[in-house]
């Protein structure tokens, strides 16, 4: 539809959100000779790349003004291509917008074009307004926003999701594998009782020290056991002291390509009923891009399939974040 027309200058922007473009947050992939074939048989000599997508038309005689983050790419350019795998056509048919904040419509008629809300930045920023963060946990963030790895973090939203689920779970022993700084295991103690566990695994020492002096801020260092090392041997270790199905409430957050195995051992330790949280589902976004293959992101794609066949799970992968998966031990 949109490659009928003839205008003499187009403008498209592309949204930010990781949750429903193949587009990486940060940068562009790949290349499309053809889509810049017809973009030339139009007559068309420029593109602009922005923050939210948009489509419009202009005549040669109207404004010229548009956004200020929108950027100019001359049609067959080196930067124009590495743009053209966001700007398919079954991408510009599937998105609409009304004014800056799109939405996206499923291809597939048989979902009933079921609108569904693309996170702007203007968006997450009023998600964020309608976070209960406690006093602690925005020191924990702000101070980890100033350290190398910082993205490694996760966000509010996310962590209330995580207490949340704890509450509602009702749960007392918890597993965290991949503790970084300790924001999301401070919000999964601080949803604890006093009598509750939660088992901290993380490899890199100096981030556990940051971890550490905050539990002990937030007056929750007697419910976390701190676990240095590999996380594969800690949870082995807990599996032989005789602790399976003893865990209610398990997040993993550590290394992608090792999520199948994580995922296995924690099936062991969590109990009938338990749930288990993994993050990163999304990856960016490159789940949803074929032509992204890197091991990393496979890995997950792989790891994503397998949990969708495991019948042990009642599954829903929700777009918070980077994207979670909620495992229901059966």
């Amino acid at each position: 539809m949109l490659l009928a027309m003839k205008p003499s200058f187009l403008t498209v922007s592309v949204s930010l959100s990781q949750h429903y473009l193949s587009l990486p947050r940060n940068h562009l992939l790949h290349s499309s000779s053809r889509f810049f074939t017809q973009l030339r048989k139009l007559g068309l000599s420029s593109i602009r790349i922005g923050c939210s997508w948009r489509v419009q038309q202009r005549s040669s005689s109207s404004s010229s003004s548009s956004s200020s983050s929108l950027q100019p790419f001359q049609v067959g350019s080196s930067r124009s291509r590495s743009a053209a795998a966001a700007l398919t056509k079954h991408q510009l048919s599937t998105v609409r917008s009304t004014r800056d904040d799109a939405f996206a419509v499923a291809s597939d008629e048989n979902y009933g074009n079921k609108q569904v809300i693309s996170i702007t930045p203007r968006l997450y920023d009023y998600i964020l307004t309608n976070v209960r963060e406690p006093e602690i946990l925005r020191k924990l963030r702000r101070e980890t926003a100033t350290m190398r790895g910082s993205q490694m973090q996760v966000s509010p939203d996310q962590a209330q999701l995580l207490a949340m689920l704890v509450q509602i779970l009702g749960a007392k022993r918890c597993i965290e594998v991949g503790v970084y700084t300790g924001y999301s295991s401070l919000a999964v103690a601080l949803a604890l009782p006093d009598s509750g566990c939660l088992v901290a695994c993380e490899r890199d020492a100096k981030a556990l020290e940051v971890a550490s002096r905050y539990y002990e801020l937030a007056g929750v260092m007697h419910k976390v056991h701190l676990k240095h090392g590999l996380a594969r041997d800690n949870l082995e270790s807990l599996l032989l002291n005789g602790e399976a199905g003893s865990y209610d409430f398990a997040f993993v957050d550590a290394e992608k390509k090792m999520y199948q195995e994580y995922y296995e051992l924690l099936l062991q330790l969590v109990r009938v009923g338990g749930v288990i949280v993994i993050d990163n589902v999304l990856w960016h976004g490159k789940v949803a891009d074929p032509l992204v293959n890197d091991s990393k992101t496979v890995s997950i794609r792989n790891f994503n399939k397998t949990l969708l066949e495991d019948v042990r799970v009642d599954v829903s992968m929700v777009p918070i974040g980077d994207g979670m998966t909620i495992c229901r031990k059966r």
